[in-house]
């Protein structure tokens, strides 16, 4: 059975729904969790010295707000370890991180706009309907994958918004 490391940050409200998502489809895949709490950035070193000791196959990052203002040091940790990755945003494959797969953030901005024009023309906020994402996005960095010895299977790359080289 492979395992899957997962930062989790235990302040961050988020962080109960992520774990679920993460849970289930682990149960589905057959893929152990090895969870790792980090609350500050000393944390971190000692998250990725776990991963290593209990040879974690790969691991993954939500969109916490810490996760996301510490990016380039956990692919820097990531890359140092020789660890795979999934993210929770595409900064962190544009610095160098093997993946991330989630909702456009340019087309949720957007969609953002579009509620800032109603709102503006006179709309009531409590009026308009709740969206969610609607586009999401698979963006792998290949020179990561190369750096890791990961071969990106053809059938990955034909569905990837993006392979950044």
């Amino acid at each position: 059975m492979s395992w899957l490391a997962v930062l989790t940050n235990p302040a961050y409200a988020d962080t109960e729904p992520f774990l679920k998502g993460i849970a289930s489809a682990a149960r589905n895949l057959s893929v152990r969790l090895q969870m790792l709490d980090v609350r500050n950035p000393a944390e971190l070193e000692k998250a990725f010295a776990a991963m290593t000791r209990e040879h974690a196959g790969a691991f993954a990052v939500g969109t916490d707000p810490f996760f996301n203002a510490h990016w380039k040091r956990i692919v820097a940790l990531a890359a140092k370890k020789r660890l795979s990755a999934m993210y929770g945003l595409r900064e962190y494959v544009d610095d160098g991180g093997l993946m991330f797969h989630g909702a456009s953030l340019a087309d949720m901005y957007r969609r953002a706009a579009l509620y800032v024009d109603k709102i503006l023309r006179g709309a009531t906020p409590g009026d308009l309907p709740i969206e969610q994402p609607t586009r999401f996005e698979l963006i792998i960095n290949a020179k990561t994958a190369r750096d890791l010895r990961l071969t990106i299977p053809e059938s990955v790359r034909q569905r990837s918004d993006q392979i950044v080289e």
